[in-house]
C-alpha cells in the first residue's frame, strides 16, 4: 500500500518541480518580452477608467484609446524631458560643491575614527575623489636607483567623431529603452481595444461552466485591481508633489528631480520612499556648509511620509495593500532577481495580481493563502490552536480586538461555539491527550470568564478534567452563582423581569446555556438557568412563576433533539402558560444539517444564532 501511494506521489512531486523551473526559466530567460508585456497590462488597469468615461462622452472605442495612449505619452515625454534637464544641471552643478562635501567627509571619518576614510571600492573611490585637492601638484616617484623623477602629465585626446559615427553611438545608446517604451505602448493600445474579449477569454479559462460567478469574480478582481492601481499612483504623483513643493521652498536644488524619484521609487514596499530621501538629504548636505538644510530635507521626508501613510493611504484603500508584510518584502526580493530594477518596481502589483487571481481560481488558491494578508487560519481555527497551546492571554487579546466592533453575542456566534464545536469533534475521535485536554478546558474557561468581565479570570485554577466530567458549563454556572448568590440574583425584581435559559440534556448543552445566561446578563438583562431536573424539584423560596417572562431552551443537537424538544416546550407551556417559549437552536456549523424537519408549533420564536435571540429577547422586554 505505502510502496503504491509512493509510486504515484514521486511523480507528481517531480511533476511540479519541473514546472516550477520551467516558470521561473521562461520568468528569467523571457523578461525582454514579458517586461513590456507586464507593464502595459498593469498600464491596462489605470487608463482603463479613462477609457471609459471618454467613451460615454460619446468618442468611439478606438479614438478613447488613442486619445488615452496620446495622453500618457506626451505627458510622459515631457516629464522625462524636465528630469533630463535636471540631472544636467545638477551634473553642471556638483562640481561647486566638491569643497563641502570633501570637509563633511573629513567630519564624519574622525566621528567614525576613520571608518569613512578606509573604505574599498567604488565607494572609496568617490571618497578619495572628493576629498583630494583639486589642482594639486604632482608628488616626484622614487625609482629603482634611488633617484626622484618628477611625473611627466600625457593627455590622450581620442580623434573627433564623425556626424554619422556620432548619430549611430547616440541611436546605440537611446535604442533600447525606446523600443521598451515602444513595444509597451503597442501593446497597451491593443490591451484596451481587446480589453472585453480579454475578459471573456479569461472567464472561459476560469471556469466557463458557472458563468455569472464566474462573470462577477472577474469584474470584481478587475475593479479592484483598477481602484487599487489608481489609488496607488494617485497618491505617489501626491507624494512626490508635496516633496518637490516643499525642497523648493527649502531651496535645495533639482527639487522637481527629487519628487519625480520619490513618486517612482515609493511603489517599491518600504524603502522606496527613503533610497530618494537619502539622495535629496545628501545634495542639501553638499550644499549647505552646515547640516540644517540636510536635516531639514530629511524631516521633510518623514512628515510627509507619515502624513500619507498613516492618514490617506488607510481612507483610499485600507491600512494595507491586502498583502501579508513578509510576502511583500520576498516578492520584492523574488521579482528584482527576476528583472531586475523593474522588477522591484513592479514587485507589489505583480503579487497582488496573483493574490486576487488565487482568491477566484481555485487552482491558484495557494498563492492568496502563501501571500495573501488574511490569516491562514480562520478565527475558530486559531482559537483552537491556541486553546491546545493553552494560551488564554493571546486568545482574550484576540477577542476583545475583535469586540472593538462586533457584540459579545457575534463573538460567540463566529468564533466560539465553532471553535467548541472543533474540540468536540476530536475529544469524541479521541484525537487529543489528557494534557491538551486540560489546557483546552482551561483555556475555555478563562476566555468565558474574561469576556464575561471576571476581572479574576486570569487566576491559576485547580487542574481538572471538566471537559469529559463534570462539564465547563456546570463549573462556569458554579462559578456565577458564587459571584451572585445561590439562586443566581434576589428574588426581589419586578414581575416579568427574568429569562430563564434551559439546557437539553448534554453538558455541551450547558455550556451553550451558560454562555447564553452570560451574554443577556452582559445587556443587563436577569438572565438564569435551570437543568430539567432541578425544575422538577421544589422552586426555590420567594420564586414566583411571574417572574418569569422568556424561558429559552436550548440544544445542541437539534436533529436528535427534535422530540425531547418538542416535548419540553409542552412541558413549558403547561407550567408556565404566561411566558414567551423560545428555542435556540446550535449545530455544528461544520456539518451544515437539514433542520426543516425541526417544526416546533409551541415556540414563539426560534433562533439558531446568540445574537438573533438576543435581539428577540430584548424585544420582548421592552
Amino acid at each position: 500500500m505505502s510502496d503504491t501511494l509512493a509510486s504515484r506521489t514521486l511523480p507528481g512531486a517531480v511533476a511540479g518541480l519541473v514546472g516550477t523551473a520551467t516558470v521561473l526559466a521562461l520568468l528569467y530567460f523571457g523578461r525582454d518580452v514579458l517586461i513590456p508585456i507586464t507593464l502595459a497590462f498593469i498600464l491596462s488597469f489605470l487608463l482603463a477608467p479613462f477609457v471609459r468615461a471618454l467613451r460615454h462622452l460619446g468618442l468611439g472605442p478606438t479614438t478613447s484609446v488613442c486619445a488615452s495612449v496620446l495622453v500618457v505619452t506626451v505627458s510622459l515625454v515631457a516629464i522625462g524631458a524636465v528630469l533630463v534637464q535636471q540631472v544636467g544641471m545638477m551634473g553642471a552643478s556638483l562640481p561647486k560643491y566638491q569643497d563641502t562635501i570633501a570637509a563633511k567627509i573629513e567630519i564624519l571619518n574622525e566621528l567614525t575614527r576613520g571608518t569613512i576614510g578606509s573604505l574599498g571600492g567604488p565607494a572609496g573611490d568617490l571618497i578619495d575623489h572628493f576629498t583630494q585637492e583639486n589642482g594639486a601638484a604632482p608628488q616626484p616617484v622614487q625609482l629603482a636607483d634611488g633617484t626622484a623623477r618628477m611625473p611627466v602629465l600625457v593627455e590622450i585626446h581620442e580623434p573627433a567623431l564623425k556626424p554619422f559615427q556620432l548619430l549611430a553611438k547616440v541611436a546605440a545608446s537611446v535604442w533600447p529603452p525606446l523600443e521598451t517604451a515602444g513595444i509597451v505602448f503597442v501593446v497597451l493600445i491593443f490591451v484596451l481595444l481587446e480589453h472585453e474579449s480579454l475578459r471573456d477569454r479569461f472567464i472561459r479559462l476560469a471556469g466557463g461552466g458557472d458563468l455569472r460567478a464566474t462573470t462577477l469574480a472577474v469584474n470584481d478582481a478587475g475593479e479592484r485591481l483598477s481602484r487599487f492601481f489608481i489609488s496607488q499612483f494617485l497618491v505617489n504623483i501626491a507624494t512626490g508633489l508635496a516633496i518637490w513643493l516643499g525642497l523648493a521652498l527649502l531651496g535645495v536644488g533639482q527639487a522637481p528631480l527629487w519628487g519625480a524619484m520619490t513618486a517612482v521609487l515609493r511603489f517599491i514596499p518600504y524603502v522606496g520612499v527613503w533610497m530618494a530621501a537619502v539622495c535629496a538629504t545628501v545634495l542639501a548636505a553638499a550644499v549647505d556648509p552646515g547640516w540644517s538644510l540636510a536635516l531639514m530635507t530629511l524631516g521633510l521626508f518623514l512628515a510627509v511620509e507619515i502624513i500619507v501613510a498613516q492618514t490617506i493611504e488607510p481612507k483610499l484603500y485600507g491600512h494595507t495593500t491586502g498583502l501579508s508584510p513578509l510576502s511583500v518584502v520576498v516578492s520584492a526580493i523574488f521579482w528584482s532577481w527576476i528583472w531586475g530594477p523593474v522588477g522591484l518596481v513592479l514587485s507589489t502589483p505583480l503579487t497582488l495580481c496573483l493574490v486576487v487571481a488565487g482568491r477566484y481560481i481555485r487552482a491558484l488558491k495557494v498563492l492568496e493563502i502563501m501571500f495573501g494578508e488574511l490569516p491562514a487560519l480562520t478565527m475558530p481555527q486559531n482559537f483552537y490552536q491556541r486553546a491546545l497551546s493553552g494560551d488564554a492571554h493571546e486568545i482574550v487579546t484576540s477577542a476583545k480586538r475583535y469586540m472593538q466592533h462586533k457584540s459579545l453575542a457575534e463573538y460567540c456566534d463566529g468564533v466560539l461555539l465553532p471553535a467548541l464545536h472543533l474540540a468536540n469533534f476530536d475529544l469524541k475521535d479521541a484525537a487529543i491527550t489528557a494534557d491538551e485536554e486540560e489546557k483546552v478546558t482551561s483555556s475555555i474557561i478563562a476566555v468565558i470568564e474574561a469576556l464575561s468581565g471576571n476581572p479574576k479570570w486570569w487566576k491559576k485554577r485547580k487542574r481538572s478534567t471538566v471537559l469529559t466530567g463534570g462539564g465547563i458549563g456546570r463549573e462556569l454556572r458554579e462559578s456565577r452563582i458564587s459571584d451572585t448568590g445561590k439562586y443566581q440574583g434576589s428574588f426581589d425584581v419586578p414581575a416579568g423581569s427574568v429569562v430563564l435559559s434551559v439546557p437539553l440534556g448534554s453538558q455541551s448543552a450547558e455550556l451553550a446555556t451558560e454562555i447564553l445566561v452570560r451574554i443577556l446578563r452582559e445587556q443587563k438583562i436577569d438572565a438564569r438557568s435551570r437543568t430539567m431536573d432541578e425544575l422538577a424539584e421544589p422552586p426555590p423560596p420567594g420564586a414566583s412563576p411571574e417572574l418569569v417572562s422568556i424561558v429559552c431552551l436550548v440544544s445542541v443537537d437539534p436533529l436528535n433533539d427534535c422530540d425531547k424538544m418538542s416535548a419540553a416546550l409542552e412541558k413549558m407551556r403547561a407550567r408556565l402558560p404566561h411566558c414567551k417559549q423560545f428555542a435556540l437552536l446550535l449545530p455544528s456549523p461544520f456539518e451544515n444539517p437539514d433542520l426543516k424537519t425541526c417544526v416546533f408549533p409551541l415556540a414563539d420564536h426560534v433562533s439558531r444564532s446568540y445574537d438573533d435571540i438576543l435581539h428577540a429577547c430584548q424585544l420582548t422586554m421592552k
